[in-house]
């Protein structure tokens, strides 16, 4: 029997799930975190910049619209917001992201799952490359439309495959080879091994469209950056009137 004190960690050769799933992303993420930013910016060829700028602009929230930024890691998104002149708050489950963090919003540590926020609280959300580090999406979702107001708006960007045959074979060798060697020599290797793999958690695109409007939001777009290489799901929270 393993020691339940000691995390699970993530080999990249299995995919866990439930509680050893969330003890194991928060250990990852805590080990990265000093480079974190470093590899993104390597790895994705500082089109991860443009991907946060164009999410926190499709949000179209009004100046000093309250926004959480959910698994905000070291506060990329929380900058990007601040420049767009919204206010953010940062939650992620990793201390050791937080700790890293230089963005100077308010920070607090919790499971994105069960958000320490009231009904209603927040005029929008930002989620950042987090829904297939989660235990379900479903629970998410639902959290989203209590912790979102009726009316508020949310911008999810993740990780895709191109459409196109040939960009979804080049992508898979580049996402599936060779980011674990940038992330290898320049961060943890374990980490950068798992990662690509973890896209297998995400259901396809029409299934977590629909999950998101069983749970109360309308006007659930996709749409697919950089020859799709990754993924901005927006939707707005559906007001009583819009019934």
């Amino acid at each position: 029997m393993s020691d339940p004190s000691t995390p699970p960690v993530l080999d990249g050769d299995t995919l866990p799930e439930g509680d050893e799933k969330v003890a194991a992303v928060r250990s990852m993420f805590d080990a990265i975190a000093p480079r974190y930013d470093l590899v993104n910016r390597v790895m994705t060829f500082r089109m991860d910049v443009g991907w946060r700028r164009r999410t926190v602009r499709r949000l179209g929230l009004g100046p000093g619209s309250l926004v959480l930024d959910l698994a905000c890691g070291t506060g990329d998104f929380c900058r990007e917001l601040v420049r767009q002149h919204l206010r953010p708050v940062g939650i992620d489950l990793s201390f050791g992201m937080l700790a890293a963090g230089t963005s100077g919003a308010p920070l607090a540590q919790a499971d994105i799952l069960h958000l320490p926020v009231p009904d209603g609280a927040a005029d929008g959300v930002t989620c950042g490359f987090a829904l297939r580090n989660l235990v379900a999406l479903e629970p998410f979702f639902a959290e989203l439309a209590r912790a979102v107001r009726p009316g508020g708006r949310i911008a999810l960007l993740e990780v895709a495959e191109p459409a196109n045959p040939l960009l979804r074979w080049g992508h898979g060798v580049y996402f599936g080879k060779v980011v674990p060697r940038i992330g290898g020599a320049l961060s943890d290797p374990a980490a950068y091994r798992y990662l690509p793999r973890s896209v297998a958690y995400l259901p396809p695109p029409e299934v977590l469209l629909e999950q998101l409007r069983a749970v109360g939001f309308v006007d659930v777009r996709r749409e697919l950056l950089s020859t799709g290489i990754s993924q901005l799901v927006t939707a707005t929270r559906r007001r009583p009137e819009w019934r």
